[in-house]
């Protein structure tokens, strides 16, 4: 369920009677605390996330007025409450990921993933990190705030100013950030922390944001306290950040800023959650390259080729791997600009460069007779269908993955079995956790259309990889303009496409007119072999080129239909036969192809693992016999000292006689 946005808290310009301020909604940490604290001590926080957030019955506590003015206060349970909003550990990693990539626009050229470990107890947290803006002191604490952003709109994935808390708050309990900005040719750098485990601890009925500054001083170039209310509101501040955070000192502190440069933004999420089993969310363990989902299903050792290649596809690995999962979630990437995971680049993965037979359509939704936006679908095959028992769509928006191989047919049958496809869908609004779009009219359209779109390109392709083609598939022509694939490493033409968008009537396949669509990729490439289609026409030459050939491919349409009405009576149900065992044997030949081949790779790999054990075995050999060489050596220097002083005593004792 997604969380909506609170409205901004009220900003109290006055200071209260204990001497507390409102920064921006939230309240820093001074001597206001004692006011929040009316109900004592509160039970040992759960580590479990699910279960962190049971509330407790009891009376209300706390101020309704404050100086004659109402004032809104957001207990600290809401910050799990509002975690709640991702079900997926995942997808609040995402939030903080797209943070960084927003940031791209001011310089930002990295984002580093790492397990650290707690200075306190050893436990691991979660380091996020980028080269971007930063925050001044004034961002952070709209950071740190609600329903605050910045962000331009049409150019950045975030929009609420809610990613950050709720995608924290999420991964663990507390959580304490780093930022050095230069705003207006000043330098500063701030701290700030939000700890669950603080307020919840402590008994505070408000949010309680414990936040200190620091300025850079030219003259004597080093950074100086900030004091933006007072010297005893800053250390107030900071013995809380000392006390409840991983780092008892100011000096540890302050060393986090050290890699960080003139800008950037460093966040530790500490203290991360457990899942019902009582295990870590997030697994440091299994792979050292790699952040997994705890209880992930290992790999199941099979001879089934179609359970292989499903178990083994980034469709599956993506629910447990974050590696997976980061190479697709964004559409486009700058080169420089690196994500780096546990000390390894990600590289980014397109998915329709795994497609072949691949077309582009373009889909243009219209609301009461009003187009709303025109959309490229690359769709195909993808790489080891029909064997691989994926299918679905990858809808992007503002160049961020929201639902990866979302399902549009029925998964039991084969019909769509394999295809796939890319699209960005800027005209639909996404739900708070980026996990899924507000099923909106324009939603369901687009689900509904991409629906036929499987089906249509099944009709028509299905036979590429082995079904059998059904014949109510009739050649397109549209009349429209021609529109290039995507650089999606397609080898294909380019496709014709209809802007209108129409179907084409299943009841009546020998109707041949401007409702078709597209022209699919491999029949364009085809028609250019034989002067038909001209890779590098123009739009207006290709439509009148059609125009041209209409008759003709009506014509032969029918000639084509004739024929086989008439190869049917003569053939009857034998040639129905012949072409399914074609179909068949194609089939066949293939699975016995990659049986074949997958016992050739046993086969290599076993002598691999033969000839690495000999290497082993030659190596300690080698080094045995070089020992034993360098000990032969020292006998042999010992042995030659021996016989000089004996053949001197022999020498000395004949000048004696």
């Amino acid at each position: 369920m997604a969380v909506l946005p609170i409205p901004r808290l009220k900003f109290v310009k006055k200071a209260s009677r204990t001497g507390g301020k409102r920064i921006g909604g939230q309240l820093d940490f001074g001597h206001e605390l004692s006011r929040h604290m009316q109900c004592g001590i509160s039970a040992r926080l759960s580590r479990q996330f699910w279960s962190a957030g049971d509330y407790e019955v009891r009376q209300a506590h706390g101020l309704a007025y404050q100086d004659g003015q109402n004032r809104l206060c957001v207990h600290p349970k809401f910050l799990h409450s509002n975690a709640t909003s991702h079900k997926w550990a995942f997808g609040a990693i995402a939030e903080l990921l797209d943070n960084a990539v927003d940031e791209i626009q001011n310089g930002a050229a990295f984002v580093i993933i790492d397990k650290i470990a707690n200075p306190r107890n050893g436990n691991p947290a979660l380091l996020i990190q980028d080269d971007g803006g930063g925050m001044d002191p004034e961002s952070l604490r709209r950071c740190m705030s609600f329903g605050f952003s910045d962000k331009q709109p049409c150019s950045s994935i975030g929009q609420y100013g809610n990613g950050f808390k709720t995608s924290t708050m999420r991964l663990g309990a507390d959580v304490i950030v780093f930022t050095r900005s230069k705003h207006e040719m000043e330098l500063t750098q701030s701290v700030g922390l939000l700890s669950y485990t603080f307020l919840r601890r402590t008994g505070c009925n408000d949010i309680v944001v414990p936040l200190v500054d620091y300025r850079f001083d030219p003259s004597s170039d080093v950074f100086k306290r900030l004091f933006r209310h007072g010297q005893k509101q800053f250390s107030s501040n900071l013995s809380m950040l000392l006390k409840w955070s991983p780092f008892a000192t100011e000096d540890e502190l302050l060393k986090h800023f050290n890699d960080m440069g003139n800008h950037g933004t460093k966040i530790i999420v500490y203290n991360l959650w457990f899942n019902d089993e009582g295990k870590m969310e997030l697994d440091f363990e299994s792979d050292t390259e790699d952040i997994m989902i705890s209880g992930a299903p290992k790999p199941v050792q099979t001879n089934s080729i179609s359970k292989m290649l499903t178990q083994n596809h980034i469709a599956n690995r993506l629910h447990f791997s974050l590696r997976a999962y980061s190479t697709i979630l964004y559409l486009h990437l700058p080169k420089f600009f690196k994500i780096i995971l546990r000390g390894r680049v990600i590289e980014h993965h397109r998915i329709a460069s795994d497609l072949r037979y691949c077309e582009c359509i373009k889909y243009m939704p219209q609301v009461g007779g009003r187009t709303e936006a025109e959309v490229i679908t690359t769709i195909g095959f993808l790489e080891g269908a029909p064997e691989v028992n994926v299918h679905g769509f990858n809808i992007y928006h503002r160049n961020r993955l929201i639902l990866p191989f979302c399902q549009v047919v029925n998964s039991t049958g084969s019909k769509g079995r394999g295809i796939a496809g890319v699209l960005e869908a800027n005209f639909i609004k996404p739900t708070h956790d980026k996990q899924s779009f507000e099923k909106s009219t324009l939603y369901q359209k687009l689900e509904s259309r991409l629906r036929e779109m499987t089906y249509e390109y099944w009709e028509c392709h299905c036979h590429l990889v082995g079904y059998t083609k059904n014949f109510s598939c009739i050649a397109r022509a549209p009349n429209a303009a021609l529109h290039p694939l995507p650089p999606s490493g397609c080898s294909v033409g380019p496709v014709v496409v209809n802007p209108r968008a129409p179907q084409v009537p299943r009841h009546n396949p020998s109707i041949l007119s401007a409702t078709v669509q597209v022209v699919t990729g491999l029949c364009a490439a085809s028609c250019s072999t034989q002067g038909e289609y001209m890779h590098n026409c123009s739009a207006s030459s290709a439509t009148g080129l059609i125009e041209k050939r209409r008759g003709e491919i009506i014509a032969g349409f029918e000639r084509s239909k004739r024929q086989a009405l008439s190869c049917e009576k003569e053939a009857g149900i034998v040639k129905k036969f012949r072409r399914q065992n074609k179909f068949g044997n194609d089939v066949g030949q293939r699975r016995a192809q990659i049986l074949a081949m997958m016992q050739e790779n046993k086969k290599i790999h076993a002598e691999c693992l033969h000839y690495e054990k000999m290497q082993k075995e030659l190596s300690l050999k080698a080094q045995k016999l070089r020992v034993e060489v360098e000990r032969v050596q020292k006998l042999y220097a010992n042995l030659t000292v021996e016989l000089l002083s004996m053949a001197n005593v022999k020498l000395e004792n004949y000048k004696c006689i």
